[in-house]
């Protein structure tokens, strides 16, 4: 049988090596498709086989700004315009690019150029706003350079006794310092936060205002200023830099600090988190500050695990801060949305003239998540006007301990052990159970006053709750209220008996 030699399969197969325009297809598929990771990663192999293609280089920035990869974004984009420097949609991306960076200058620069060169081009809307924005509001990227190093230490060493608390001797050697380095930015902010803090808001906001004016954008003063708006409750003013603020894009690791620890402060967490998240991933170590508003950030944006592992390096380099993360003093489930976690409910009750509602503001301080914010603002937390009662209540939600062979602060021990118990019962307090609290501080307050020893809790907050509800509506019954304490209808019967005698009606 004759041998016949087959032909080698080589020559019926057409070879396919792929380029950087079929990977570059391929991702626009993906994009179509809203498959972004797939697009992401043609992009990137098309880049890399056809690193002279404008277009491809162009569409995988696009997609890098879309991963906030800002930095890759432009070094794209310039790639891409050096190539081909007429093309407007390069052109156009990279004034995008440029103002999310927070480099505002450089953004005007080339959006200024696509209108010019496609005047009713796809994006002449959008590069319009971002002229519009860059003339509004001519941001600064770096504070002034020209400031010695000798200068700096003495700014430094200020900021360190205003975080000591010795603001007084602060402000003494800012002003020395601004007077000598009139044009030194930081060292006015500094001042004007030392003359928040000791009290004088209107000249807080003057030297702000007066930076802002010299040094327009610088981003330290309007953080500032935002801060000092929030706690005066100015909510137009308020908005209106809050908007200003969200559209910066800071590039600096400082810049980014600030931005993100306002928000957090302001409550504007997913937008503090955003900032600083993407330090922290930048391998940014910084100082307790930084540990706590990302902490603070990352629980209230729902980053729970993020949070407690922050928290965990925070009190590593600051065992201080035990106690004021924020689920301190909260039950696994608990909801953040009662009246325990409404900042201006607590402060409203912490500047009220009645005493009893004080007592009531500082109980819940020991619930919120707003208890660091509340006990840093040097208005809200009065301690040297306080009575004896007062001073407990804030020991006691600050986690102080108590001397229980006292007659006097075992007493309010047990004041606070009922308190407990009701909170148990109400939690999270509604606005309509805030008035049974309300009661109750009343009669606790005179209770204390009249050396009242408090015995059995449970039972007296069965009493205040029975008493309570009994003056709202009817078939309120003790034997219901009493099952809900684990007591008896009689023993009921006779704490609520002993506790109107301390009802305001009973006065003599």
């Amino acid at each position: 049988m004759e041998n016949k030699r087959k032909k080698p399969i080589k020559e019926n197969v057409v070879s396919f090596i792929p380029t950087g325009e079929y990977y570059y297809q391929k991702a626009l598929q993906a994009l179509n498709r809203e498959q972004f990771d797939k697009a992401h990663k043609y992009l990137k192999r098309a880049a890399e086989l056809s690193p002279d293609d404008p277009l491809i280089l162009m569409q995988f920035a696009i997609v890098e700004m879309e991963l906030e990869n800002y930095d890759l974004a432009l070094e794209l984009l310039q790639s891409a315009h050096s190539l081909d420097p007429n093309e407007t949609e390069i052109i156009f991306f990279l004034a995008e690019v440029y103002a999310h960076l927070g480099l505002i200058v450089e953004a005007r620069k080339y959006a200024t150029k696509y209108t010019e060169m496609d005047v009713s081009g796809v994006y002449a809307e959008e590069a319009m706003e971002i002229i519009d924005f860059a003339e509004q509001e001519d941001w600064p990227l770096f504070e002034d350079d020209s400031i010695d190093s000798d200068n700096l230490y003495i700014q430094e060493k200020a900021r360190k006794m205003m975080e000591q608390g010795n603001f007084d001797q602060a402000v003494e050697v800012l002003e020395k310092l601004i007077e000598e380095n009139p044009e030194f930015w930081a060292a006015y902010n500094n001042l004007a936060l030392a003359y928040f803090y000791i009290g004088e808001v209107d000249q807080a906001k003057a030297l702000l205002h007066q930076v802002l004016e010299e040094n327009t954008g610088n981003l330290h003063a309007l953080c500032n200023l935002t801060v000092v708006h929030y706690y005066e409750k100015d909510e137009e003013e308020l908005n209106h830099l809050l908007a200003m603020l969200s559209k910066i894009q800071p590039y600096l690791i400082e810049h980014r600090y600030k931005l993100g620890a306002t928000f957090a402060l302001v409550g504007r967490y997913k937008d503090a988190f955003k900032w600083l998240r993407s330090l922290q991933k930048k391998g940014y170590e910084g100082d307790p500050g930084f540990y706590f508003w990302l902490s603070h950030s990352a629980y209230f944006s729902g980053h729970e695990e993020i949070a407690r592992q922050t928290w965990k390096l925070l009190t590593q380099i600051d065992p201080d801060k035990e106690g004021l993360e924020p689920w301190s003093g909260q039950k696994d489930g608990d909801s953040q949305t009662g009246m325990e976690h409404n900042r201006d409910f607590i402060v409203e009750k912490l500047e009220n003239a009645y005493r009893s509602e004080r007592m009531f503001g500082l109980f819940l301080l020991g619930k919120t998540s707003h208890k660091q914010e509340i006990l840093s603002h040097p208005e809200w937390i009065r301690v040297e006007s306080y009575s004896s009662m007062e001073k407990w209540l804030l020991a006691h939600s600050l986690g102080h301990s108590f001397d229980s062979k006292n007659d006097s602060e075992r007493s309010f021990l047990r004041a606070v052990e009922a308190t407990e118990y009701i909170y148990d019962k109400y939690q999270p307090v509604s606005i309509a159970g805030s008035f049974l609290f309300q009661m109750w501080f009343v009669l606790m307050e005179r209770a204390i006053d009249k050396e009242y020893s408090f015995k059995n809790p449970n039972a007296l907050a069965a009493a205040a709750d029975y008493m309570f509800q009994s003056s709202r509506g009817q078939g309120i019954t003790k034997k219901a209220v009493a099952a809900n304490y684990n007591i008896t209808s009689a023993t009921l019967t006779k704490y609520v008996n002993e506790l109107i005698q301390f009802l305001p009606l009973f006065d003599s």
